[in-house]
């Protein structure tokens, strides 16, 4: 879970484009990013597992 200052730091303007964070709307976290669905691959695992991501499910081969 970030903190607030982390949040709220990453929400700025950066002075570069490469600085951007992008975090988890769901949890705040930075690393494990899907652009795809704005979660962190911790959060997507659990929501696609519970069938709350639309077009999504478990492959199995």
């Amino acid at each position: 879970m970030a903190t607030q200052a982390q949040i709220s730091k990453s929400l700025k303007k950066p002075k570069f484009s490469s600085r951007i964070v992008r975090r988890c709307w769901k949890c705040g976290r930075k690393h494990g990013f899907i652009r795809a669905f704005g979660l962190c691959r911790i959060c997507f695992r659990e929501l696609a597992n519970a069938g709350k991501i639309p077009g999504v499910r478990k492959s199995s081969w």
